[in-house]
């Protein structure tokens, strides 16, 4: 521990070197402005901003990239709160709760939740890349990919017995959404699969158009309806900081929500939009009260928003560690430190330390300059809840077209969005959850792509499942969720823990 520590100070001298302060504050603020902003993302960000670190030192590039990531994961909260728009795929579930928030007047509370809980998430998963970084990553390399389809597999189920409403709808919900995935080429055959002959579709559907057109426009469509173009009028902003009562019901939340984004961050493909739906999943289960969830429970944004920035940081973990990118971000980081003639590995501990401990330490700057940044202008955010909704809604539906335009600058994303958004309406008229559907969505590639690995590794067997031990632990506990779900008794017990 006094190695770590002695580590750690050799690293703050590093991020606390003038030029490397004026990388990370500049990170850090891209990736809040890129976070705010829907439909630009962190990959396409990093990936825009690669050939200016051919100029830069290894240390500040990577520092600068590091500080884009995960500040864009805090970014996204802020739309996500105010006006539930995810500015990105992890700040999916903090719409669900936090903008309910925003409409009690709580959209202050909200937005400094978030901000406290991004900051303790970000601290704490620093510290385990910076003592558990090599066991940690030991435990991703365990996972081979029957045990990802095991864990998926859980994740689904579980998904089924959280969603609010009727379980037959949330198992629609989930096979859709895992349809909806498998359009585009098929990575094995190269094949076509649902595109209708239409060339935008081979590539797959984009994360983006569908997230805004179920969430944002959907929204935009329900308000327009329910109050004749007036939208809804939020309640009197009451304060603009947690009470008490506030920290109490959330720091056990940012707490649990740190611990699985840490864990979940360090396997490949997980990061923090698994975090963040994991996390929310999570703080529903153990809530005395399950019905307040998507009515503004404090819990749901600071779980998922400590998950989400904790999986964010994590995700360094087996990229530093052993050179295994988690996500995209991940490969496109490890793309730079080769540029620069850094090969990424446990040997980078001991041949450069400044750069590794100087990138470890500088996630703590980062994080504190995150909070600086944004908490004094919790004040400026939450006085855009008081402009007229007829201003309002067209800037956001300006925005969501920008940003859904952006991605390839095709007319049929901004289409496509549009069509997602009157099904998004259609859900919501038939008591339908979109999350469950977001979520098969984003687990359903990692699905198939683990799957069809584990039986060409096992020449088509399917006990590959039940004889490696950690994937048959995990399809144990989804047959018991399952069988929980068909006992009558169990499913009166949740229609009355979520009736509202």
């Amino acid at each position: 521990m006094t190695d770590v520590f002695a580590n750690l100070w050799l690293g703050l001298g590093v991020s606390l070197m003038p030029m490397n302060l004026l990388y990370c504050f500049l990170g850090t603020l891209i990736g809040t402005l890129i976070g705010v902003l829907p439909g630009i993302g962190p990959v396409a960000t990093v990936a825009l901003l690669l050939p200016i670190t051919f100029y830069l030192p290894p240390v500040g590039a990577l520092i600068m990239l590091a500080g884009i990531f995960y500040g864009a994961q805090y970014g996204g909260s802020t739309t996500a709160i105010l006006v539930k728009l995810p500015g990105e795929s992890s700040s999916v579930m903090t719409c669900l709760d936090g903008n309910a928030m925003a409409r009690q007047g709580r959209a202050g509370v909200a937005l400094a939740t978030a901000a406290l809980a991004s900051l303790f998430a970000g601290v704490v998963a620093t510290l385990a890349i910076a003592v558990a970084g090599p066991p940690l990553a030991g435990v991703a390399l365990a996972f081979g990919p029957a045990e990802y389809v095991a864990l998926m597999v859980v994740g689904l189920i579980g998904a089924v017995i959280l969603a609010h409403g009727s379980v037959v709808k949330a198992i629609a919900m989930i096979l859709i959404g895992l349809l909806l995935s498998m359009v585009g080429t098929d990575v094995n055959s190269g094949q076509m699969r649902f595109t209708f002959d239409i060339p935008q579709l081979y590539d797959g559907i984009d994360f983006v158009p569908l997230a805004m057109g179920l969430f944002g426009l959907a929204e935009i469509i329900l308000n327009l309806e329910e109050t004749e173009g007036r939208g809804v009028s939020p309640a009197p902003i009451s304060r603009l900081w947690p009470d008490l009562k506030d920290f109490r019901e959330a720091w056990p939340a940012a707490v649990r929500g740190t611990a699985l984004g840490t864990v979940l961050g360090i396997l490949p493909g997980g990061g923090a939009t698994l975090s963040a739906f994991a996390a929310y999943a999570l703080e529903k289960k153990v809530a005395r009260d399950p019905g307040r969830f998507g009515h503004g429970a404090i819990q749901g944004v600071a779980g998922p928003e400590a998950a989400n920035n904790a999986g964010a940081q994590a995700s360094f973990i087996p990229m530093l560690s052993l050179g295994i990118p988690s996500n995209a971000v991940m490969a496109l980081m490890i793309g730079a430190m080769m540029i620069h003639g850094i090969t990424p590995g446990p040997q980078i501990m001991t041949k450069q330390p400044d750069l590794f401990w100087g990138m470890v330490a500088s996630m703590f700057v980062g994080n504190v300059m995150l909070v600086v940044l944004n908490l004094p202008l919790i004040g400026l955010w939450v006085r855009l809840l008081r402009v007229p909704y007829a201003y309002l809604f067209p800037a956001i539906l300006v925005f969501c077209c920008i940003g859904t335009y952006s991605l390839k600058n095709d007319v049929f994303d901004v289409m496509m969005m549009a069509g997602f958004g009157v099904f998004g309406y259609v859900l919501r008229k038939l008591d339908c959850e979109p999350a469950p559907l977001l979520l098969g969505f984003v687990l359903g590639p990692l699905l198939e792509e683990n799957l069809g690995r584990a039986m060409l590794l096992s020449q088509g067997d399917l006990t590959v499942f039940a004889t490696r031990p950690i994937s048959a632990g995990l399809l144990t506990v989804a047959a018991i969720l399952l069988a929980l779900i068909l006992l009558p008794a169990f499913r009166r017990q949740r229609e009355v823990a979520f009736k509202e």
